[in-house]
């Protein structure tokens, strides 16, 4: 039986052209001419997707009511936890329930070196699961991101969290928002 083969020197030879000529030796080149950009902290936030459905971030960012948060969030250092998949439950105090703060003090959160308190008192208002309003039972206690627990009341006016009302409920693509009143402001124990 004859065996037709190719000598090794020129399959080596001709491999050699077709990857040359396929710019195969230039991979350095070719990324740097890319237009991609990527999140320099891998995670979703940087993504841009104009079709989906909005995370809590971009719901957030869009919301001229909760501009304050938006930037109580990106000081914290927390847009890329509230990009992530989920599903999470967000109360998201309005521009108005930071207003009634204490004077100064979110000015004094905002301050780098405040980064871990304002990050604390953040994730207070994030809770595991998407908890629609129907799931949110009188009497029932609600864990947090930070391990604390927080009361829901049913009245008859509304739905408390917190002793604060839900004004307002938003789906987002990973979560839900429910607009509050009040900044939940955790005291350690």
């Amino acid at each position: 039986m004859k065996k037709h083969t190719l000598p090794i020197a020129l399959l080596t030879a001709l491999f050699l052209v077709l990857f040359s000529a396929c710019g195969g030796g230039d991979y350095e080149a070719a990324m740097s001419d890319a237009d991609t950009e990527f999140p320099s902290n891998h995670d979703q936030g940087g993504i841009v997707d104009n079709v989906s459905q909005k995370n809590i971030v971009k719901v957030a960012a869009g919301s001229p009511d909760h501009t304050t948060l938006v930037k109580a969030v990106q000081a914290a250092d927390l847009v890329g936890v509230l990009s992530n998949t989920g599903p999470i439950t967000v109360f998201a105090p309005t521009n108005a329930a930071f207003d009634k703060l204490p004077e100064g003090t979110l000015d004094d959160l905002l301050k780098p070196e405040n980064k871990d308190k304002l990050a604390k008192i953040i994730t207070s208002h994030a809770a595991a699961g998407k908890y629609l309003p129907e799931y949110l039972k009188d009497g029932m206690q609600l864990a947090q991101a930070t391990g604390h627990k927080v009361p829901v009341e049913v009245r008859e006016d509304g739905t408390y969290v917190n002793g604060t009302k839900i004004i307002a409920t938003v789906d987002a693509s990973n979560g839900i928002i429910h607009v509050v009143e009040d900044v939940f402001l955790i005291v350690d124990e």
